[in-house]
Formats: C-alpha cells, sequence, structure tokens
C-alpha cells in the first residue's frame, strides 16, 4: 500500500498543484508508447484548467510532502458524447445503443499518470479508486491505448474489462468498462 498522501480535490485545489501535475504529466508520457515531447504538459495544463469547469469533475493528487507523485482526473461524459478526440472512433466500435448506454453519463477517467519513480507504490489503483468510488451505478469508464500494455495489464488486474475488441476501427484506443459496470455482462470475447 501507499504511504503518500492521496487528496481528492475539487477543480481549484487541484490547479493548486499544477506544477506538479506537468512534472508528473511530462514524465509519465514521455515513455513509450506516448514519446510525448515535454511541451505537451503545458497544452495538457492549459486543457486541464477547462477540464475542470465540465459537470462531475473530480480530481486527486498523491502527494509526498509537498511532491506530486501522481494524479487523476474524471468528469461525467456528456451525452451524447462530443465528435472530438477518440469519440467518434468509440461510438464506431460500440454503435450509437451501447454508447448512449454504457458511456454517456457514466464518470470517464480522462486521465491518470503516475511518475515513473513512484510506480509499483499503489498510487495508481488507490488515485483510480478515489475519482471513481462516486461513479453513478458503477458506471465508470476510460480510454487507452492497446498499445500501452503495461497501462492495459494494470487496468485488466484492477477488474477492468475491455469493451472493444479490436480497437476501435484499426485505432489503438480502446473502451475499459469499471469493475461495477452494468455492461461489463454483455461485453463480447476477444476474438481467439
Amino acid at each position: 500500500m501507499t504511504d503518500a498522501l492521496i487528496l481528492r480535490l475539487p477543480g481549484p485545489g487541484l490547479l493548486a498543484h499544477r506544477d506538479g501535475i506537468r512534472q508528473v504529466y511530462a514524465e509519465a508520457f514521455a515513455e513509450p508508447p506516448w514519446h510525448s515531447d515535454p511541451a505537451e504538459a503545458d497544452v495538457y495544463l492549459d486543457r486541464l484548467a477547462g477540464d475542470t469547469e465540465r459537470p462531475g469533475f473530480v480530481g486527486a493528487v498523491a502527494l509526498e510532502g509537498d511532491r506530486v507523485l501522481g494524479f487523476a482526473t474524471a468528469w461525467t461524459s456528456e451525452t451524447p458524447l462530443p465528435v472530438t478526440r477518440s469519440y467518434p472512433h468509440v461510438r464506431a466500435a460500440l454503435g450509437a445503443e451501447r454508447t448512449a448506454a454504457w458511456l454517456c453519463g457514466g464518470l470517464e477517467v480522462d486521465e491518470l499518470a503516475v511518475t515513473p519513480g513512484a510506480h509499483g507504490r499503489g498510487l495508481g489503483r488507490t488515485l483510480l479508486e478515489e475519482v471513481t468510488r462516486d461513479a453513478p451505478g458503477g458506471r465508470c469508464w476510460l480510454l487507452t491505448s492497446v498499445r500501452a500494455e503495461a497501462a492495459v495489464r494494470f487496468y485488466e488486474r484492477l477488474g477492468w474489462r475491455q469493451a472493444t475488441h479490436p480497437a476501435p476501427n484499426g485505432y489503438s484506443t480502446a473502451v475499459f468498462l469499471g469493475p461495477r459496470h452494468p455492461g461489463r455482462a454483455e461485453i463480447l470475447a476477444p476474438p481467439a
């Protein structure tokens, strides 16, 4: 278990840790398969400032003293899902009916990142649990790259299930449903 302090925070409280979040984002997403340029952390911080205004926004940080070791963010998914980001691929893979039933109005985990030097301490699991604990009817979900094999294994170990097989339209992003999500019973097994 982790010895770090985990804080669940509203938007302004989370943004008070923006410098540490920027550092964690830059370190966590510099590694494969993301290969993000450190400048993308600044772009993320700009997006995060707007994301904190979304309905149902929740954030959490893992702190060791004043140092941010990890963070997670989530919000209530729009109905219908927007036509930006990866959402059109998701809608194409799941179909309109399942997208509406499984994702819209559910809690979407947007980001989960732990600085590589703090892996193995239970921070990712604890942060994820912190931002998803109040998911309406257990309806929490997330997108990740199937190329992020360590992340995929991590979510599977925690009971998350991949709902899109293969990833939408050959795109590397896949939908995962949380451990208490009612749609899990309808997920088709991956092709053999």
